[in-house]
């Protein structure tokens, strides 16, 4: 969900800061200052506001998926090719229509690398909230077998995680088969 609702916001923003400067101009100051900062580093900040439930991943998650889906949705937009916004600007496309037929087809390239960035980000960040706080969770289970020094239970954990990830990649790349049927021919 976190991973989900993180993308979504960052791609929408790299899009609009890609197409505007005016955008670029408002967003991309807070964006550098908060960029530099490793999504593990929110982990006790997060504890502190939100506890060590849910919340409290939900924005670490956020954090961790946000930067990449901006900075390649950014980029896709600004990698479009000049020639296709001045045959845009001929045929008078503009507005929405602008966004639909040459904003987003010609960035959706760099827009699925930033969600898999974002997607691997988001799982590495995952596991390691719930390995420093968290009442339940993968995370949880690795700690908790280190802490028994279980070793199955740990590579349980890690098998889990991995298929987790690999499920998630497998539907994050069957959608952009569906999205880009272009690219798959």
């Amino acid at each position: 969900m976190g991973f989900a609702i993180s993308s979504s916001i960052g791609v929408l923003l790299g899009l609009a800061m890609g197409a505007s400067r005016k955008v670029e101009a408002i967003a991309n100051p807070v964006f550098l200052f908060l960029r530099p900062i490793p999504p593990l580093a929110w982990i006790p900040l997060a504890i502190v506001w939100l506890g060590l439930g849910d919340s409290a991943k939900l924005l670490v998650i956020f954090v961790a998926a946000f930067v990449p889906s901006v900075i390649n949705s950014f980029s896709g937009v600004r990698q479009i090719e000049r020639p296709i916004f001045e045959a845009a600007a001929m045929l008078n496309v503009s507005g929405w229509r602008m966004w639909r037929e040459v904003l987003i087809p010609g960035a959706l390239p760099s827009i699925f690398t930033g969600l898999r960035l974002s997607l691997q980000a988001s799982w590495t960040t995952l596991v390691a909230a719930e390995l420093v706080g968290a009442i339940a969770g993968l995370g949880q289970i690795l700690n908790q077998g280190a802490q028994d020094i279980f070793p199955a239970m740990i590579l349980v954990g890690m098998l889990s995680v991995a298929l987790a990830g690999w499920l998630m990649t497998l539907v994050l790349g069957a959608i952009e088969v569906r999205t880009m049927p272009w690219r798959m021919a």
